[in-house]
């Protein structure tokens, strides 16, 4: 499951020696320039800023140390100019997202500036020697050109923060696997490959594993759950207390298998229940209710996109799963929804979460306690993590709105209208032709920058359609 904290970022402020003998308190000048850039990020990141750099050893002994406390990434900020050359050898050891800020301390050259000021504000051109040097050697490396006291200044932080920090979760990040859909070409791909490139550990588990852990269930733990759903939802009166009992206790099997094992998310296949023999339904509702606690899923067996569930956790918080299931080309959108589970955490408020009893025609079990809410209308994020070839993976991101629509009485699960800023035509000529899968993960709001930031720091393409 995901924790919860601010991402955590080293401070590189770098700077030559030049002037300590005419000016010896320059440095602790420098310094406190870089405490006031650190305070000022200090609600978004934790920041770790040791003392300035201003030789090859310092600033090689700083990154060692930045990595050593498994810090999310490295801020560079040039405190004076700073000969490029110093920071390769600290660059080439470095695992870590990189970012040069590009930012000095005073904003504005004014008549009265003086050598003082020249001197303090220098770093535009020790900027370029560190860019120049870092392109050359191959690092992949964020850039950001503005007034480090600016709201533009902290949105950038905070987006390449919380991508670097969706690094080290996604580095981390372990998976269990229960079957996959036969045929599904979409969700294939290679599991060491993906472990190499994106981080995650798949790992194929039992489904008997999840029944022996329903078997610990307590009736205490069934009934706070139960009351957690009641407190949730809006409970169909159709729905009988021992359906809802009985799928509360297969999600809570899930739950203590996950946390046995140190599972972040799973996947499931739906035809592994039945083929089990022991099982009475598919967990509908156990899916939804964790990940809205903070779970990666995804359906099928599907790897990729439980990878990026648990990633949009980190990146933005409250991702949904999903997948296109209709055109509507009067309403110029998707209609998207899957057989039953979703984060209801992106519900809309003017509307009840319902959870019904559901009849579901796939799977060859019980009915199924299932959620059917409408998400929140407004801009929304949609993602696809495609599996190319060995290590060449490919975002395939949609910007578009949740439509406020009407309700679709006889959908018996989580569904919305989903409209792309190109149109549903033009939006789905450049998915199928970027290889887009028929699984997504959909974030509320506008978070392009973020997931192209991630790309940037993964090596993997960014593809807006």
């Amino acid at each position: 499951m995901i924790e919860k904290r601010k991402p955590k970022i080293g401070l590189l402020g770098i700077m030559h020696g030049l002037y300590d003998e005419k000016q010896p308190e320059i440095t602790s000048l420098q310094e406190s320039y870089a405490r006031e850039v650190a305070a000022q990020l200090a609600d978004i990141v934790d920041v770790d800023f040791p003392h300035a750099a201003k030789n090859r050893m310092d600033i090689e002994a700083i990154v060692k140390g930045f990595n050593e406390k498994g810090h999310d990434g490295i801020i560079i900020i040039m405190l004076l100019y700073s000969p490029g050359m110093r920071l390769v050898k600290a660059l080439q050891g470095n695992k870590l997202p990189l970012m040069l800020a590009n930012i000095q301390p005073v904003p504005t050259v004014t008549k009265n500036w003086g050598w003082r000021d020249l001197t303090t504000n220098q770093g535009i051109h020790g900027a370029q020697d560190t860019a120049n040097i870092i392109l050359r050697t191959g690092i992949r490396l964020t850039i950001i050109t503005e007034d480090w006291k600016s709201k533009n200044f902290k949105s950038f932080i905070n987006d390449w923060a919380r991508a670097a920090q969706t690094v080290s979760y996604l580095k981390k990040m372990r998976i269990a696997i229960f079957g996959r859909m036969r045929g599904m070409a979409d969700i294939m791909g290679d599991d060491a490959a993906f472990f190499r490139k994106i981080g995650p550990e798949a790992n194929h588990e039992s489904i008997g594993d999840v029944y022996r852990c329903m078997e610990s269930v307590s009736d205490r733990e069934i009934e706070a759950q139960i009351l957690e759903d009641r407190k949730n939802f809006t409970i169909d009166p159709k729905l009988s207390e021992d359906s809802h009992r009985y799928a509360v206790r297969l999600q809570l099997g899930f739950e203590k298998l996950l946390e046995l094992k140190d599972y972040d998310g799973f996947s499931a296949n739906f035809d592994v229940f039945k083929e089990d023999g022991r099982f009475k339904q598919i967990p509908m509702l156990g899916a939804s209710n964790i990940l809205a606690k903070g779970y990666g899923y995804a359906a099928e067996g599907d790897t990729n996109t439980v990878s990026l569930t648990g990633a949009g956790h980190i990146l933005i918080g409250n991702p949904h799963f999903t997948e296109m299931y209709s055109m509507d080309f009067q309403k110029d959108s998707a209609l998207m929804s899957h057989m039953g589970e979703g984060n209801w955490k992106i519900a809309r408020k003017d509307r009840p979460i319902r959870l019904i009893d559901r009849e579901l025609e796939i799977g060859g079990l019980g009915n199924p306690p299932t959620l059917v809410f409408m998400a929140e209308p407004g801009p929304a994020t949609m993602v696809s993590l495609v599996a190319i070839e060995g290590e060449k993976f490919r975002l395939v991101v949609s910007k578009g709105e949740v439509l406020d629509t009407e309700e679709l009485p006889n959908v018996p699960m989580p569904y919305f209208h989903f409209r792309p800023d190109t149109g549903i035509r033009e939006c789905m000529n450049g998915w199928l032709e970027n290889g887009g899968t028929h699984h997504q993960v959909l974030n509320l709001g506008d978070h392009t920058r973020k997931w192209k930031m991630l790309c940037a720091m993964l090596g993997i393409e960014y593809i807006k359609v």
